[in-house]
């Protein structure tokens, strides 16, 4: 089986597919429309978040068995168009879920501790130690809404402090020891901090709306290091401003290139990211928190044990 590979990843995943037989082509820079010309020599090809893998160009992969994606989601993909000609869809969500709970525990004990704006202020000279005073996680209520790998890996983390966990998802009885499932009103109910752990779907996309940031009973804080599609950033400025959203950590933005690579294709700031970048209780990551130096190897690991599951 030939495999065409689109993105730069870890070594050990083109090591180990030569070591399983597999014939392994690299091409990390020919257009999509180059590409697509030569894609129905191969059986597979590897993808990160180059560009969108549509039905136009999955039509002209005749020969295609499998997609391997290295990482969580699959919005990128026509994935039903993809699953009715027969081709495989390999995902990695378990390679990179870990660095996503830690990432998102390590956001919101920056935001309760304001470690960002107390650090920048140091460095400037001032020494506000009552401006500075922080928030103890103990006591609070996090919810978490999707409750898959990423949700999972977020409420194993938070075992070791002395707090509730609830967890929303549409799937029924994902809860576990980590996370009591809730309904989404009891969520809003009850929760002072809400971190969002969903797939880019027509579901999700503009989910946290002011309708929806408007449905919880009291100001909370806001933590997404899912998809930046499904916060709109204005709504969120808005929630900001009046209070109602009390702070923001955000790994991804609803302004970032579907290659998650860059933000804008000109200079022009939208006013609600200047707004964003303005304000002191916002922490801004460039959609990292998977983005580990473990997680590059065990995602691609991954891959590996995946196709060698199912074509060795």
């Amino acid at each position: 089986m030939k495999i065409l590979h689109l993105d730069t990843n870890h070594p050990l995943l083109i090591n180990q597919l030569n070591d399983l037989g597999f014939e392994n082509h690299e091409d990390y820079s020919s257009s999509k429309a180059e590409v697509q010309k030569k894609i129905h020599n191969y059986d597979g090809f590897i993808i990160r978040s180059r560009f969108k893998i549509d039905a136009d160009f999955l039509a002209s992969a005749t020969n295609l068995k499998f997609i391997g994606r290295v990482g969580a989601g699959l919005e990128n993909i026509d994935c039903d168009y993809a699953e009715h000609k027969g081709i495989a869809l390999i995902a990695a969500p378990e390679g990179n879920r870990n660095a996503v709970g830690e990432h998102s525990l390590a956001m919101l004990l920056s935001l309760f501790n304001k470690l960002n704006k107390a650090d920048t202020e140091v460095r400037q000279g001032k020494w506000l130690r009552e401006n500075n005073r922080g928030l103890e996680l103990d006591g609070k209520t996090i919810g978490l809404i999707g409750y898959g790998n990423m949700g999972k890996a977020f409420a194993k983390k938070l075992r070791g402090f002395d707090v509730d966990v609830l967890c929303y998802d549409i799937k029924a009885n994902v809860g576990d020891d980590n996370a009591k499932q809730v309904s989404l009103e009891e969520l809003q109910e009850k929760i002072d901090v809400l971190s969002l752990h969903t797939p880019e779907t027509p579901l999700t996309i503009n989910m946290v709306n002011s309708d929806f940031i408007n449905g919880f009973k009291n100001p909370f804080w806001l933590i997404n290091t899912a998809r930046g599609k499904s916060v709109v950033t204005s709504d969120l400025v808005k929630a900001l401003q009046s209070g109602q959203i009390l702070g923001a950590g955000l790994d991804v933005l609803e302004y970032e290139k579907g290659s998650f690579e860059d933000l804008f294709t000109n200079q022009n700031l939208p006013k609600a990211f200047q707004n964003l970048i303005s304000s002191k209780n916002v922490l801004l990551t460039p959609h990292v928190a998977g983005w580990t130096i473990e997680s590059k190897e065990k995602l691609a690991q991954t891959i590996v044990n995946k196709i060698k599951a199912k074509f060795c």
